[in-house]
């Protein structure tokens, strides 16, 4: 059998992992290692690897992370990762180790299984984030990998464009659909009780991560965001923290305040974890802030997303997203639009660019049937113009 290691560092790439990791079991070809790291060991962040062990068994966890969330702590664990997930990957050999996205974690990660020869398969790469360092991540993990599985045309093309072999790059569709095609999702008395709060005529949800490459503090950008929100009537907010990137801490903390101010119209968790996620999406107006979910799932639920700032920038959007920056003009501005008679008619046509299909599937067929045969031996390949 080929050895399939998987590696997860944070609570949403475990959500795209999931039917992947659940479709290699199955296989009778192939047989699942799980490596997580990252946010999943940190009780600041949830310690979802606690929600990881109850579908899967782990078979490595690897701490990387430093009480610090500034430039210099997070080069020095992205340092820790390489040292670290060398021997982890000596000790478990596996034949493919899959990594997904722009994390920094992955990026040590690629960086080790490159030189100790083992073929990458990296997921959800020529994608592009303009307004994070998670772009430049984002290729060089492709530069490193072996085979590619992206989730639309466009992407794959440009990996194609990075100079990759055309016949290992891949169009799956989008990972995230699985859990909204596969999951059954919690109705809304369900629901509520799972997060012990009640909805309101209105509802959003609400995530915003640190903006890497801004010019602006994370606290002042996010200070307007707030004071835009709090002004919403009969709306009751859902918030989700911010992930372990440059500034993090300092968003947590404001949510932290915010929600003791505002207990009857705001709840806050670290993670709600896939099932309460995507169930809580049947029931929001709109999900507000910069995460890749208002564009990678959402859409596929027919309500509004309002992405806040660059840090989506230069993704494909649905014609659900509303873009703004992140000031309270700006956003009330958004919200305006949001509630119109207009989109809301126009919501029921939308359709999501990254597919309908199951992804996890062919990803899974990919890695039965693809020849490993001096595979890491990479040749780059030219466009004809």
């Amino acid at each position: 059998m080929r050895k399939i290691c998987v590696v997860s560092a944070t609570r949403a790439e475990y959500g795209s992992l999931f039917w992947i990791m659940k479709e290699i079991q199955s296989a009778k070809e192939l047989e699942l290692q799980l490596i997580v790291t990252g946010a999943h060991l940190s009780p600041e962040f949830g310690l979802t690897y606690k929600e990881v062990e109850k579908d899967f068994k782990i078979d490595k966890k690897i701490e990387i992370l430093l009480s610090s969330d500034s430039t210099i702590g997070i080069s020095k664990a992205m340092g820790l990762a390489q040292i670290s997930f060398g021997e982890a990957f000596s000790e478990l050999n596996p034949d493919i180790i899959i990594v997904l996205g722009d994390r920094y974690e992955m990026l040590s990660v690629a960086s080790t299984a490159m030189i100790l020869g083992i073929p990458i398969m990296h997921l959800a790469g020529g994608e592009r984030t303009e307004g994070a360092f998670d772009e430049s991540i984002r290729h060089a993990i492709t530069k490193l990998s072996h085979i590619h599985c992206a989730t639309t045309d466009e992407y794959k093309n440009r990996i194609i464009q990075l100079g990759e072999n055309p016949l290992h790059v891949f169009n799956v569709g989008g990972f995230g659909i699985d859990n909204i095609l596969r999951l059954k999702l919690l109705r809304k008395e369900e629901f509520e009780e799972s997060i012990n709060f009640k909805l309101n005529k209105k509802n959003i949800l609400f995530t915003f991560h640190p903006v890497t490459l801004e010019k602006f503090p994370a606290k002042e950008q996010f200070s307007e965001i707030l004071s835009s929100i709090d002004e919403l009537e009969d709306t009751n907010i859902i918030i989700t923290k911010a992930n372990s990137d440059t500034e993090g801490r300092v968003i947590n903390a404001m949510c932290e305040e915010y929600v003791l101010k505002n207990p009857h119209k705001a709840v806050l968790f670290a993670s709600l974890g896939q099932l309460r996620y995507i169930s809580a999406l049947q029931y929001m107006d709109a999900v507000v802030g910069n995460s890749s979910s208002g564009l990678a799932e959402v859409p596929s639920f027919k309500i509004g997303t309002i992405n806040i700032g660059s840090r989506q920038q230069g993704r494909l959007k649905a014609s659900s997203v509303i873009d703004c920056e992140p000031n309270k003009a700006s956003l009330s501005k958004a919200f305006k639009e949001l509630y119109s008679p207009a989109f809301q008619e126009s919501l029921k046509n939308v359709k999501n660019p990254y597919g309908e299909e199951m992804a996890s599937k062919k990803v899974v067929d990919i890695l039965k049937n693809i020849d490993l045969q001096d595979i890491i031996i990479k040749k780059f390949y030219d466009i004809k113009f």
